[in-house]
C-alpha cells in the first residue's frame, strides 16, 4: 500500500540531552529533522534552520508528541507549511 506524499514517518526528532550543545539550540526544547535529506538542502539542519547538534539523540515522530510544549514553536511551523506542499522559508535563502 503507497504511504501518502506527507507522514510522520518522513521526520525524525532529536531530543535534548543533559549537556546542550554550544552551537546548537541552547534551550530544551525538541527539534524535528527531515529524516530524507534532499540535494541542495541543508543536511546539518533541522526543520527551524537551527544546526544539529555533534551527537543527537534521535526518535521517532509521534503524533501525540505533536502537542508537547517543548517541541520547538519553529519546527512545528515549517512542518505545518511541508504538511501543506509549501517549503520553509529559511531553506530559500
Amino acid at each position: 500500500m503507497p504511504r501518502p506524499v506527507w507522514s510522520l514517518f518522513g521526520y525524525k526528532v532529536i531530543e535534548p540531552d543533559e549537556q546542550l550543545d554550544l552551537f546548537a539550540c541552547r534551550e530544551v526544547r525538541l527539534h524535528l529533522v527531515a529524516r530524507q535529506l534532499e540535494l541542495g538542502g541543508f543536511a546539518d539542519r533541522t526543520l527551524c534552520g537551527g544546526l544539529l547538534p555533534a551527537q543527537p539523540r534521535w526518535s521517532n515522530l509521534e503524533q501525540q508528541l505533536l502537542r508537547d510544549r517543548r517541541l520547538c514553536a519553529n519546527c512545528r511551523s515549517t512542518l505545518e507549511y511541508q504538511r501543506q506542499g509549501q517549503q520553509s522559508v529559511w531553506s530559500e535563502v
